[in-house]
């Protein structure tokens, strides 16, 4: 059980993009929307191969800042993000997927009863220093 994804104590990475610019690595942030509900899935990266692959494929496509890699999401679990739009914001420094799950899942982590979860904001802060599950 990795504590940060399965606790109950907030421990924030503030690092994470400092970590990604010490990296050198050309990126911008990808919000993943599911097109039906409207609900935030995740926050993930795209370099200009990961959207080339996203509409390509027609599939969310990432880019994965701790494995350095092209990363098909459900290429592995199955949980694969059917593209529907593609919008990108005023300044043109991040942008916004809107996907339909082809399962029920998208967080790689799972929940009390070994399944998927739905989307990766599945805890809130409920005081000073603590999570509660939702």
């Amino acid at each position: 059980m990795n504590p940060r994804e399965e606790g109950t104590e907030l421990e924030l990475d503030f690092g994470k993009l400092r970590d990604i610019a010490g990296a050198n690595l050309d990126v911008i942030p990808v919000a993943l929307q599911d097109a039906d509900s409207g609900r935030v899935l995740f926050i993930g990266y795209a370099n200009q191969e990961a959207l080339r692959e996203t509409l390509r494929r027609g599939e969310a496509v990432l880019w994965s800042t701790s494995r350095n890699e092209l990363w098909h999401k459900g290429a592995t679990s199955g949980d694969v993000l059917r593209l529907e739009e593609v919008l990108v914001n005023c300044e043109q420094n991040s942008l916004l997927y809107r996907v339909r799950p082809s399962r029920g899942g998208a967080c790689h982590t799972k929940d009390a009863d070994g399944n998927t979860r739905s989307g990766c904001y599945y805890r809130r802060i409920a005081g000073p220093g603590e999570l509660a599950f939702i």
